[in-house]
């Protein structure tokens, strides 16, 4: 049950569960979570931890994510660990059959949790075969199913995974973002005292741009000093500017950098003509390059996990960072006004810009992810030091 099979392989025994990729390959499981079926495309994640971050991260819209790390699950779930209301990734992939949680800040199994969710989970699977596939054949396109009575079409299953067009050209922000303003409340999280409050003291305004955002970058921009207002990811450039922001957030979000930003790119424009502070991470950072001229493309694999080294060209110093993203700023054809601040340690791929003569940057990794755990902080910090 364990590895790939090819086409109408047979069903094994105890098989309640199926991955099937676009090009026929079936890979038997037991699934657990939801039951049904869902299109998006395979990726992987190597963090050894976060799996209900990652899971509820709207950044995963549309994908299917392969866990590296063999127990999944055994830490429970709870409340305080969501980072979004709407959907992040539509499935998961696991090595171990998930266990009962042990941990004090459980409230649930991730099993039941995923149920809830709609989300489904495949789990019996050998996840370094598959991970190898993703890395030597790039991320295929897949349908993840389970039926706890194992009927399962695999013909329809496979037409379903080779009629979806993929991630590429695909405007994924509108979907996940909120429909609404709000003004944001929420502080970082301790230990036995849950999420802070807001502080009312007077303070610099930041607008955030909701394109699929974690909570957590909020909570930070208020550590850092800030008041947030965030808003829907298609807010106008007269909406943003009637809300008189000191400075505006770029956010994280799923989908093609080139499709959502035929609406965003022009309101980035227009924030950057009026010398507007602007920080972007992740999708954020993407349209950031995009509206300076450069250009986007689509990675053979991408980026997924907590333990990404970035170094800092302007003093060399390398930052271990959370990442997910399949599509990265093309660092072979930046324009003369963009500079590159920031390259990974592992493909030399682009992870961060400066608009030259603005006071706009962004990083193509999440410092609010803490996986350093404090290495990218100071972002925060030196966005909203430049909005005295």
């Amino acid at each position: 049950m364990a590895d790939a099979a090819p086409s109408h392989a047979p069903q094994p025994t105890g098989a309640t569960g199926v991955l099937v990729l676009a090009d026929g390959t079936v890979v038997w499981g037991r699934g657990f979570g939801a039951q049904g079926s869902a299109v998006g495309e395979v990726c992987f994640n190597t963090a050894m931890t976060g799996y209900q971050e990652v899971m509820t991260d709207p950044s995963y819209a549309a994908q299917i994510v392969t866990f590296t790390f063999p127990h999944i699950g055994n830490v429970g779930v709870n409340e305080e660990d969501l980072e979004a209301k709407v959907d992040g990734a539509v499935g998961c992939v696991v090595r171990e059959d998930v266990t009962a949680p042990s941990n004090f800040r459980s409230e649930g199994t991730l099993g039941d949790w995923l149920a809830k969710k709609g989300k489904i989970g495949l789990a019996g699977i050998d996840t370094r075969a598959l991970t190898r596939r993703i890395r030597l054949g790039g991320a295929p396109n897949a349908v993840i199913a389970h039926s706890a009575d194992g009927t399962l079409d695999i013909p329809a299953l496979i037409r379903r995974a080779q009629d979806w067009p993929g991630l590429e050209g695909m405007d994924l922000a509108r979907v996940v973002s909120r429909a609404a303003n709000e003004d944001w409340q929420g502080g970082v999280w301790t230990l036995g005292k849950g999420y802070a409050r807001s502080p009312h003291s007077p303070r610099p305004h930041v607008v955030a741009i909701d394109y699929g955002a974690k909570d957590n970058i909020f909570r930070n921009l208020v550590q850092a000093g800030a008041q947030v207002t965030v808003v829907p990811a298609q807010t106008p450039l007269d909406a943003v500017l009637a809300l008189k922001p000191d400075g505006v957030f770029l956010s994280n979000g799923p989908g093609d950098p080139a499709a959502t930003g035929i609406y965003a790119v022009p309101v980035i424009q227009g924030l950057l003509e009026r010398d507007i502070p602007l920080f972007g991470i992740c999708l954020g950072h993407q349209m950031l390059g995009l509206a300076a001229g450069a250009r986007t493309t689509k990675m053979h694999q991408g980026h997924r996990g907590a333990n990404h080294p970035v170094k800092r060209l302007e003093d060399g110093v390398v930052e271990i960072t959370s990442m997910n993203h399949g599509f990265a700023v093309d660092n072979a054809a930046l324009p003369a006004g963009v500079e590159e601040t920031h390259v990974s340690l592992f493909d030399g791929s682009n992870c961060g810009i400066a608009v030259k003569g603005k006071r706009a940057f962004g990083v193509q990794y999440h410092p609010e992810a803490s996986p350093g755990p404090m290495d990218s902080f100071y972002l925060f910090e030196r966005f909203v030091g430049m909005l005295g």
